[in-house]
């Protein structure tokens, strides 16, 4: 995370501020920071910040020129570190991570060595890198970065800034404003659908469609709809190597963890949390505000704010109790 950016305490208070986060300290608004480090290797001149209880001998010795801290902790800062007093550090430390990384912006270069179908259209300040190709019918907004090697098209709309890095196929989607795709993403694809007897496909002829502001992992794939779309809405952030089948619709800032799977046609509410290597069984409704733990397997509907653990999934406070029994045994 080091870089040689200098960042002013009045930059971190005015971003922070536009977040509702109010910070508070005797630093002066030109007193400035070189990067934001970890309690254990941040320097004189580096933030850090501490959000957990069992690193409290690390605060102790950290080096930092100052932390992100609560108020309940600063007596454990050593004294050549001077505290940022906030009320959600580990927010605090989110937000103020894309101030000092460096953002990746679009060169506006199109590679002689990629392949462009006529019939796409771009916006201004595309980059698209060699060996990528472009099919026909895509529309490419402005400011977006399409890494190498990449396999876009066909009917395929890339919203303003969004960064497609190397390896991903895209195909039948339409990808939100400021997403990320990482590496080996496949979207768009044609779903696991076939007469079980007969073994004949069925031809999928929907799309995926992201919402804006979305994170899709490495080797993640989203199967495309049979009709009409496989959803993920706004702000949605899933990990590595998870699959989603066609026609799953996808709430609002959902958090999907590795190596999740959810089965066709499953509606999962907002806001909902699902650990790794958690399966979901097809055409089920998982309600809002919902939690599924890691390695849960999920056979039937889950209701608004519920927290379930096992397999098959039950409530947590179940499941627990239920293990507890078992060790006794």
């Amino acid at each position: 995370m080091k870089n040689i950016k200098k960042i002013t305490y009045f930059d971190i208070k005015r971003l922070l501020n536009a977040n509702d986060i109010n910070p508070i300290s005797n630093f002066n608004d030109n007193d400035y920071f070189t990067a934001l480090n970890s309690l254990k290797d941040a320097n004189e001149s580096e933030l850090t910040f501490f959000n957990d209880d069992s690193q409290l001998k690390i605060l102790e010795k950290t080096k930092a020129k100052a932390c992100l801290i609560s108020e309940k902790f600063v007596k454990f800062l050593p004294i050549s570190s001077k505290s940022i007093l906030v009320n959600n550090t580990y927010k605090s430390f989110a937000i103020l991570s894309n101030l000092f990384s460096l953002k990746e912006k679009s060169n506006g270069v199109i590679s002689q060595h990629s392949s462009i179908n006529n019939t796409s259209i771009f916006d201004n300040n595309v980059q698209v890198e060699p060996f990528t190709v472009i099919k026909e019918n895509c529309n490419i907004n402005k400011n977006v970065i399409i890494k190498s090697n990449c396999n876009i098209g066909p009917n395929v709309v890339i919203g303003d800034n969004s960064i497609v890095y190397s390896n991903v196929t895209l195909q039948d989607c339409i990808i939100g404003s400021n997403c990320i795709i990482k590496s080996g993403a496949v979207i768009g694809g044609t779903g696991f659908g076939f007469d079980p007897k007969s073994k004949v496909r069925i031809n999928h002829i929907g799309n995926v469609i992201i919402g804006d502001n979305c994170n899709i992992g490495s080797n993640t794939t989203i199967d495309k709809a049979v009709f009409d779309s496989t959803f993920i809405s706004k702000n949605s952030f899933i990990d590595n190597l998870v699959q989603i089948a066609h026609n799953v619709f996808i709430g609002e800032e959902a958090i999907i963890a590795a190596q999740t799977g959810i089965a066709g046609s499953t509606k999962i509410d907002d806001n909902v949390m699902i650990g790794g290597q958690a399966g979901i069984s097809g055409h089920l409704k998982i309600g809002k505000n919902v939690t599924i733990a890691a390695k849960s397997g999920v056979t039937k509907n889950i209701a608004d704010n519920s927290t379930v653990a096992g397999f098959p999934a039950v409530d947590i406070k179940s499941w627990k109790i239920s293990n507890i029994k078992l060790s006794r045994l």
